[in-house]
């Protein structure tokens, strides 16, 4: 199957085939990979998108987003909108109406005290909570009985669809997390690796940074499903290793994230085994700024709070490290028709896109220029430059360990060489890079560099939340636990005010306008360089029914609805 087909149709590989599902586990088991291994069950706890992919089999939103971008309900009767009378006609409160009869895999009922409490448990201020953005402005949570919840907001609320919406924001259960509050949150080891959850599995066993063993949740909401009685997520290895074991060996069934080059992808498919299916969302590969200082010499509770960087502040020096990458490059070597160029944070969907210009031209000679004439210069002709006080232009250059990744860094090392800036690279493993534990300094949410490189996303067509990563006070720290959203540091009273005035705005076209400033400013302004606009790519066993890619939400997302093919 051609690349290009795939990018351009093929969002769902299988038609749903709810009639191949009579039996609740008849279907014995299911092999998943993710070659970044999983490392909590916990998506406040993390940030990373392996831990929220995960955690979704087990705990889930009320509503969240389908393979075409729809909000739908999940666990309750219908999304609130103003028409229906959910959302109150001035904008301030959203109230949700759960389904009757939801239990959790315990069996006891799901009830609108879980709901609250979820709330509760991610607007504690010591708690760190990765997902705290998703609240924002978030004043009240009511329970004027068992099914309904009110959240009522500080301001009018256009956009009142952040709490309880999507893989990354579910209900964890109120009796198994209330002694898990605050500073305790990360402490709860029993609670973060086994959550009681809604979801089509429940956990056996879960191995940080290796395996996780589930079943079927016997009280699931449809007697029928899932038709797979266990499930196996192995978690480690590489994308090279995971894409082959599912379309050459058909030792996995299902194999998440394969950012390998096309041509790789196409010589695993004429394996016989399975096939890759891909669909371009928001997905973005970007090298992030460190806007404070990550001087090892600091204490450890002072790299990456004390400001200003020593040189990455000044927009002569990441005007220039941007010119000196030849992006178009990057996508051919790394992506092919999986991948499109970018300066753009949030690329997707294409209304919220900036028109930033020079981005898809390598302007080596101009990015000298523009340094020099910032008085970066070098004065004693070992080819790094010093800043105007001294200091040699020599930075930290970290990312996830991936072969694509590895070729990026190598290529730019030689782009910011030859403009007089020396970059030492380093690779962590990714479920250590991804990983949620506030006492690695190896996250990248510690960011003890200068510079590192990674791809995220958001769930749902509307990037309100996501663009609120980059508020001042969303910066991980240590009074947070090092959570938080805002990776880069970067803090500017502009780009707040103007993500207020977003968060008030109702008119479609408006909300468009000041996404693309939002993009332009974090651009402008030295919050990150924005790489290539990535297609999610992923693969499964030519025996596995069921699989609807979506981009928009997890990719597990339906998991639930997946089967084994009759005669596989």
């Amino acid at each position: 199957m051609k690349m290009k087909a795939l990018l351009l149709g093929a969002i769902a590989s299988a038609a749903l085939a709810p009639a191949a599902m009579a039996e609740r586990g008849s279907d014995g088991n299911v092999n998943v990979i993710y070659w970044q291994a999983p490392s909590i069950l916990n998506p406040f706890l993390s940030g990373g998108t392996k831990d929220v992919e995960a955690s979704s089999l087990v705990i889930e939103p009320l509503a969240r987003y389908n393979e075409q971008g729809d909000l739908v309900p999940w666990l309750v009767v219908e999304v609130p909108t103003v028409e229906n009378g959910g959302v109150s006609a001035d904008l301030t409160s959203i109230t949700w109406k759960i389904t009757p009869g939801l239990t959790w895999s315990d069996g006891s009922p799901l009830t609108s005290a879980d709901v609250k409490f979820t709330a509760d448990y991610c607007m504690d201020p010591e708690g760190g909570c990765a997902q705290v953005t998703k609240f924002e402005g978030v004043t009240s949570i009511e329970t004027p009985d068992d099914l309904t919840v009110k959240v009522t907001f500080e301001k009018p609320t256009p956009f009142p669809y952040g709490p309880f919406v999507g893989g990354e924001s579910p209900i964890i259960q109120k009796a198994q997390f209330e002694n898990c509050m605050g500073t305790k949150a990360p402490e709860c080891t029993e609670q973060n690796f086994n959550p009681i959850g809604t979801g089509a599995y429940v956990v056996d066993e879960f191995r940080p940074n290796d395996v996780i063993t589930l079943k079927a949740n016997p009280n699931y909401r449809d007697p029928a499903k899932p038709a797979f009685a266990t499930m196996t997520l192995k978690g480690g290895g590489d994308a090279t290793a995971a894409g082959r074991a599912v379309m050459e060996t058909g030792e996995f069934d299902y194999a998440w994230n394969l950012q390998l080059a096309p041509d790789v992808i196409a010589r695993m498919e004429q394996g016989g085994k399975g096939v890759a299916v891909a669909g371009f969302g928001p997905l973005m590969e970007r090298i992030m700024l460190n806007n404070t200082n990550p001087d090892p010499a600091l204490g450890p509770d002072e790299r990456s709070v004390i400001r200003p960087h020593p040189f990455l502040s000044d927009p002569a020096v990441y005007k220039a490290m941007s010119m000196a990458i030849d992006r178009p490059l990057l996508v051919e070597i790394g992506y092919g028709k999986a991948g499109k160029v970018t300066c753009n944070w949030v690329p997707a969907p294409a209304i919220y896109a900036a028109d930033i210009e020079g981005c898809e031209v390598q302007d080596i000679e101009g990015a000298k220029a523009m340094l020099e004439a910032a008085g970066y210069t070098d004065s004693n002709g070992d080819g790094v430059r010093e800043t105007p006080d001294g200091k040699p232009m020599k930075i930290l250059y970290q990312t996830s360990t991936n072969a694509v990744r590895q070729d990026f860094q190598a290529l730019i090392k030689q782009w910011w060489s030859e403009i007089g800036i020396e970059s030492e690279l380093r690779n962590v493993n990714s479920s250590v890079f991804f990983g949620g534990d506030p006492g690695s300094p190896d996250t990248f949410q510690k960011f003890y560099a200068d510079v590192e490189m990674y791809a995220n996303t958001f769930n749902g067509t509307d990037p309100q939340s996501y663009f609120g990563n980059g508020l001042c006070d969303k910066a991980p720290r240590p009074a947070s636990q090092w959570q938080g959203e805002n990776i880069s540091r970067f803090c500017d009273e502009d780009y707040d005010a103007l993500h207020f005035k977003l968060t008030q705005t109702a008119d479609a076209a408006a909300r468009a306008e000041i996404g693309r400033q939002l993009n332009k400013m974090v651009f402008e302004k030295g919050g990150m360089i924005p790489l290539v606009h990535r297609g999610r790519l992923s693969a499964h066993s030519n025996s596995l029914g069921g699989v609807v890619l979506n981009v928009w939400d997890t990719e597990l997302w339906n998991a639930a609805d997946w089967y084994r093919k009759d005669g596989a």
